[in-house]
């Protein structure tokens, strides 16, 4: 080698050392804990295409800001699987659900910096001023519900979703027309417990068309997309031409095939129908969010409201996280985090916004993925993003010996309809606690938005408190209720004996039983006398009550059948509720109904069966069990709005 060799390759080496060196100085002078790029991307990377594998899932875009600017923007996937169009996280419009409200709640605080809304205010006080044609019910004299409840989920209003939405832009119903036709009964006085409110938060958004002079979609056009720079997200329907051209389509698994979920569009704009945008877009809105309200300039709202929005609330336990103004918050390791999701049919979107470390993160899904697994795809995301942001997972919580067996029971989401046959979910989406040796806990039912998880334990950790073996989730026990910290939004309420989903479930399978070995019976009896050309010598009005029986059998029959065919498939059951166009929705509740009016006669035919003794003892007894059969399943039915 020559020495002019030997001179360059000493000072290739040294420079190498000296970038080494500058590297590492950089990297130890970073934020702690600030997402470092290159890694973080690697862990998006690694796990989104895992996820839209595993969960079938056709596309996916994620965004990552942090101090003050965008560090990730991926697309993953397809937008269109006919096309075979490329996500792209800049360009393709994903419908964001509910994470619409977070606009809703800006345009709200919004007018109360301007002095056209106050937050304590009776809404009923906007309604009447600016003749909206309607008003909130006084169900509860004294108790009005205010501005600030609509931000908080505490109005009180009953969870009744059924038909909200459409298929087609053009069927949308104007806002104030369908708020005022579709107004839920209030189910629980106002500011006791935060339950999430769909109708809530759209009487929101009008409030902010009452007092503005302008339609929702416009005045957050006008108002916070412009000044923010949000190009690419539209609340218009239908949408501009250039947004809907690269709008990715919803799918939802079917068999083997992805097939189009429709459902997207409706008249509550402010609760996230028709709302469409970009990751990118939603990365821009976070970081005016961890800016106090503004972005490059451009204020869209004062510091102190915009961390109003982040500030807690309201907490339905003091010992769990709470929610602010519509962003929820949540505990990760030891840290703050506040959380938006957003699930419309073929659509789920999770934003979050990480204070500690001037960090958010947003992914979007264009799929509802296998047992509705995308709902939770967005959780976990950001969870393993914030793991990977705030570096130190929290000690597990130090096991405390009490008594347990008081919180045993099952218990009832406050999200379950009051009015309506969805209610029927609660037959099998109740929560039962179960008390274990050492003080522990095990509940089984869908705490977990994990599908994959059905059974959590818990070790308790205070009076009423207590944290999942292994896990990071805490739930709570207070006046009969229960708490999850990962959802502020929504409390579980302990059932009495009589109200037992696993009763209720044996009644109606123990009944329905019954029913259809009767209707079998009669039925092959029926037959089998015709075939020998025997004729009955039963009197005429035993022969009508053995055929009011059979019917009340076959309509009780039939009418389970089709229930169980419109929740055969969850995702395919998501759609059918919010677009309310299944005839099963109509026929379940006029069979039942049909049922009951037999059933009526079936009663009054046993009591004649035995003051005339139409057949012998057995047949007799028997026809009474089949009376006392339909009896006990309409009773059970109607607990769950089944009849029409």
């Amino acid at each position: 080698m020559s020495t002019r060799r030997s001179v360059t390759a000493a000072v290739s080496l040294l420079l190498a050392v000296l970038m080494t060196v500058l590297v590492t100085a950089a990297s130890a002078s970073a934020t702690p804990g600030s997402p470092r790029p290159r890694s973080l991307e690697d862990l998006v990377d690694s796990l989104v295409k895992k996820q839209l594998d595993e969960y079938r899932i056709p596309g996916a875009a994620v965004v990552v800001v942090s101090g003050g600017r965008q560090v990730l923007a991926k697309g993953y996937g397809v937008a269109d699987i006919d096309r075979g169009t490329r996500v792209d996280a800049r360009r393709t419009g994903f419908f964001m659900g509910s994470d619409a409200k977070v606009f809703t709640a800006m345009a709200v605080l919004q007018q109360v910096e301007r002095k056209k809304l106050d937050l304590r205010a009776d809404v009923n006080r906007y309604l009447t001023r600016h003749k909206a044609g309607f008003t909130i019910k006084d169900s509860y004299p004294g108790r009005p519900v205010t501005v600030r409840d609509l931000l908080m989920h505490t109005a009180g209003f009953d969870n009744s979703i059924i038909g909200r939405a459409t298929a087609h832009p053009e069927d949308a119903e104007r806002l104030g027309d369908s708020l005022a036709e579709h107004q839920p009964k209030r189910v629980r006085p106002p500011g006791k417990v935060s339950s999430y409110d769909n109708y809530g938060v759209a009487l929101a958004g009008y409030l902010v068309e009452l007092t503005s002079g302008e339609r929702f979609d416009a005045y957050v056009g006008r108002h916070i997309l412009q000044p923010l720079g949000m190009t690419r997200t539209s609340f218009a329907q239908p949408h501009p031409a250039a947004i809907a051209t690269e709008r990715a389509d919803g799918y939802r698994p079917d068999g083997k095939r992805q097939v189009p979920a429709e459902g997207q569009y409706g008249a509550w704009t402010p609760t996230g129908a028709a709302a469409v945008t970009t990751a990118t877009d939603m990365g821009r809105l976070m970081l005016a969010q961890l800016a106090g309200g503004s972005l490059d300039g451009h204020r869209v709202l004062g510091e102190r409201l915009t961390r109003a929005m982040q500030h807690r609330q309201f907490g339905n336990d003091p010992r769990l996280p709470g929610i602010g103004y519509i962003l929820e918050q949540r505990d990760r390791d030891g840290h703050r985090m506040l959380v938006k999701d957003g699930d419309i049919p073929g659509f789920h979107d999770n934003l979050a916004l990480l204070p500690d470390r001037d960090t958010g993160v947003y992914v979007a899904y264009n799929g509802d993925g296998k047992d509705g697994s995308a709902s939770w795809a967005g959780q976990e995301l950001v969870n393993q993003v914030a793991d990977h942001t705030f570096g130190t997972p929290r000690r597990a919580a130090t096991a405390r010996m009490g008594e347990t067996g008081k919180f045993t029971g099952f218990y009832r989401s406050t999200r379950t309809s009051h009015s309506d046959l969805t209610r029927a979910a609660a037959l099998t989406s109740s929560v039962q606690v179960t008390a274990g040796p050492d003080s522990t806990l095990t509940t089984t039912g869908p705490l977990s938005r994990d599908p994959g998880v059905t059974k959590q334990h818990w070790v308790r950790i205070g009076d009423g408190l207590f944290q999942e073996k292994d896990g990071q989730e805490r739930l709570a026990f207070k006046d009969g209720k229960l708490f999850l910290a990962s959802d502020p939004t929504v409390a579980y309420e302990r059932l009495p004996w009589y109200e037992s989903p696993v009763l209720h479930q044996q009644l109606l399978i123990g009944s329905l039983g019954v029913l259809l070995l009767s209707v079998t019976a009669w039925t092959i009896g029926a037959l089998i006398g015709r075939r020998r050309g025997s004729a009955t010598t039963a009197p005429a009005g035993a022969q009508l009550a053995r055929l009011l029986a059979w019917t009340t059998g076959v309509l009780l029959t039939v009418a389970t059948a089709c229930f169980a065919l419109l929740v055969a498939d969850p995702n395919s059951l998501n759609q059918t509720v919010f677009l309310g166009d299944s005839p099963m929705l109509k026929l379940v509740p006029v069979l039942v109904k049909a049922a009951l009016a037999t059933t009526a006669a079936v009663l009054v035919c046993a009591v004649i069966a035995w003051w005339r003794r139409w057949w012998g003892w057995a047949a007799r007894i028997h026809y009474s069990a089949v009376a006392l059969a339909a009896v006990l399943f309409l009773v059970v039915a109607g607990n769950y709005h089944l009849v029409g």
